[in-house]
């Protein structure tokens, strides 16, 4: 049975709307895309490495998915992500995209996310790992179905934007945390591993 990981840029107020970039997703007005770029250091990038270097599977919202793609699928500068992200098998949770999909190794996850994500966890083995995502992150975290956060948390407040958890009954949870590796420039990469659901998935 494979496990759910889920890989955040964060803020301390828990914003993870474009962390990456300027135009990465302006919905709602969101005026600070690219917050996360200036607190990347080799500390970071080992420890986040690691995992990209890992033999698992990445799922995906449709959002991200196409960003990905867009931004990493043919780049030839040599940066290693490009090989390692064209390589691994990348699921992709859509009810708008139809197959075959753009980017070599992917699947097309098909109909509602909480179940299909559920199905897919009992076919494959290993971790599926979640990068970015927020919208897919939130449901999959309602019904229970994220085993890890790895998430990194950076030392700002932007007071705007899309939080990773939701707000009411399906944002409960409590977390155990199994490491934290502190960055030269203040970023926290937290890992913990959920241990109670929301209230509605007792």
């Amino acid at each position: 049975m494979g496990k759910v990981v889920v890989v955040e840029n964060m803020t301390l107020d828990g914003v993870v709307q474009a962390p990456g970039g300027a135009d990465e997703d302006t919905r709602a007005g969101f005026p600070y895309g690219g917050w996360a770029r200036p607190y990347t250091d080799p500390v970071m990038a080992e420890a986040l490495g690691k995992g990209m270097g890992a033999d698992n599977a990445l799922l995906f919202g449709r959002r991200t998915y196409e960003q990905f793609h867009a931004a990493w699928s043919t780049q030839t500068d040599g940066n290693p992500y490009t090989e390692v992200l064209n390589r691994k098998h990348k699921y992709v949770v859509s009810r708008t995209l139809a197959e075959p999909l753009p980017w070599v190794n992917s699947s097309l996850v098909k109909g509602d996310a909480v179940d299909a994500v559920a199905a897919l966890k009992r076919d494959v083995e290993g971790d599926l790992v979640v990068l970015g995502s927020g919208e897919l992150v939130r449901s999959l975290a309602g019904a229970g179905l994220v085993d890890v956060y790895t998430l990194s948390i950076h030392p700002l407040t932007l007071g705007a934007g899309t939080r990773l958890f939701a707000e009411g009954r399906q944002g409960y949870g409590t977390l155990e945390l199994l490491e934290a590796i502190p960055t030269t420039k203040g970023v926290l990469i937290a890992t913990y591993r959920p241990t109670a659901p929301s209230p509605s998935h007792r």
